[in-house]
């Protein structure tokens, strides 16, 4: 949940303009052959024809291209992060004020088992970054005072506002997207080409990072991991365990294995 984007309140009821950039599904086929001439436009759930929220053809397109790029983006991340822990990679240092380290967590196993092992305050605070990362990702006054609009309303899809002016404490004066401005003077066709090799290694992350885990808990589903990977016998995708039983309704979810 913590990935979806949400539609603001006034996208629904804007007027269109003809002085922003939106794009169609017509636009979008002609990306998906940018990106890749031999695949083409493939959209199976025909999810690019719907018209989320009633907001129209380019909200709609808007939406699935910015989740498409922002999901890469978490993959990519994902992808190396997993490649890390696999290896027995960690920080040589405390986790906790309580004394738990990294070393401890690593210990645990692969990168699955690891996240289990892991306090469940540690686990809150992720989710807590996470969804600050969120508003601030879909905080309309953000986007207005860099000059762009909601990918939703014609802004561009990726673009992810500085919070450096989001008035709220910011003890590192870095951003979330390109924290030492590299692409800050680069010419608009080296920002598109750019883009464009984002969406590809995106979509390779996603691919990617779902074979580690699928190999973990399917064992023979990857036949290429076969004997890299270990079996993972918890729920992969549910984010709590029984070392989380603290929170509340938890140990219910448990007893329905939906967690």
């Amino acid at each position: 949940m913590a990935f979806a984007p949400t539609l603001p309140a006034h996208a629904a009821r804007a007027a269109p303009s003809t002085d922003i950039r939106m794009e169609s599904v017509a636009e979008l086929k002609v990306l998906a052959e940018k990106l890749n001439p031999k695949v083409g436009f493939y959209d199976p759930l025909d999810l690019s024809s719907a018209d989320f929220w009633g907001a129209g053809e380019e909200a709609t397109v808007g939406f699935l291209r910015h989740a498409e790029i922002k999901h890469g983006r978490v993959a990519m991340a994902a992808f190396v992060g997993y490649i890390v822990q696999a290896n027995g990679i960690y920080f040589p240092t405390a986790l906790t004020t309580s004394g738990v380290k990294f070393a401890d967590i690593a210990a645990a196993g692969f990168p699955e088992a690891q996240w289990d092992a892991l306090p469940t305050v540690s686990k809150l605070q992720i989710f807590g970054m996470i969804s600050l990362f969120e508003l601030f990702g879909e905080a309309s006054y953000l986007h207005e005072a860099q000059g762009e609009k909601h990918y939703m309303m014609g802004g561009k899809p990726g673009f992810y506002p500085s919070i450096k002016n989001a008035g709220v404490p910011h003890i590192v004066p870095l951003d979330y997207f390109d924290p030492f401005g590299w692409s800050k003077n680069a010419s608009p066709e080296k920002k598109a080409r750019g883009l464009q090799a984002e969406i590809n290694n995106g979509r390779l992350a996603m691919l990617g990072i779902m074979g580690f885990v699928s190999a973990g808990k399917v064992p023979g589903s990857v036949p290429a991991l076969d004997g890299v990977i270990p079996p993972y016998d918890g729920q992969i995708m549910g984010p709590f365990s029984a070392s989380d039983s603290v929170l509340p309704l938890v140990s219910d979810m448990l007893k329905f294995n939906i967690v």
